[in-house]
């Protein structure tokens, strides 16, 4: 779904991600790698598939939007040092090309020497552009002339059916004052949105994303 946001095009995608052609820019959110790995480490188990599946969906992406950045707008990693980070540093290789930016969320913890070894540039607490401030908790934000785009909150919607069934989902959420960006990760949970006279959000479905 293409949108427009302070006079700039945004492409709002099924797979949970925004691109903007401007800056050729494609952003996501709270992509939890090791986070399945470190459930596992603590006795839970946990598909070893969940992280291969977010790669393969971000693959599509990068292959679909070719961007010459991809931003990472917090929590790229769950925690500290495990298996899924190596997984995804074999994964990233066939990305060299493009510049991997991570605005660091609360549960970014690995050393710099480590970001560093994975090609990965880190902007703390934000990332600029010309419009937009990219923050991963949108109340830390102290560029006032730029709209800040967060994530942190994993925001979701509730739609009714007609048969007064209710179904949740991720969501994008663009406010007056900031937005919200849903998390990639599909290991997460969902925190449900009130919208607000004025507010846009955009339910990501199965098939498509749709205005609510």
């Amino acid at each position: 779904m293409i949108i427009t946001l302070k006079d700039e095009e945004l492409i709002l995608t099924k797979e949970r991600a925004v691109f903007f052609p401007k800056e050729q820019l494609l952003a996501i959110s709270d992509l939890h790698l090791g986070k399945s790995a470190h459930f596992r480490k603590a006795g839970i188990q946990v598909p070893t598939t969940l992280a291969q599946s977010d790669l393969q969906r971000l693959s599509s992406l990068l292959e679909k939007f070719q961007p010459k950045t991809l931003l990472i707008n917090g929590d790229m990693f769950h925690h500290d040092h495990n298996t899924e980070v190596d997984d995804f540093a074999r994964w990233k290789q066939q990305y060299n090309p493009i510049e991997f930016v991570l605005v660091k969320g609360n549960h970014d913890q690995l050393d710099e020497q480590s970001y560093h070894h994975l090609g990965i540039k880190i902007y703390d607490p934000s990332y600029c552009t010309t419009k937009f401030c990219f923050i991963h908790d949108f109340v830390k934000c102290k560029e006032e002339a730029l709209y800040p785009i967060s994530g942190h909150i994993h925001p979701g919607i509730t739609l009714l059916g007609k048969a007064k069934q209710s179904l949740r989902f991720p969501c994008f959420y663009f406010g007056a004052d900031y937005a919200v960006l849903p998390a990639f990760s599909a290991f997460t949970g969902l925190s449900m949105i009130r919208p607000k006279t004025n507010d846009q959000i955009f339910a990501i479905t199965p098939s498509k994303v749709i205005k609510v």
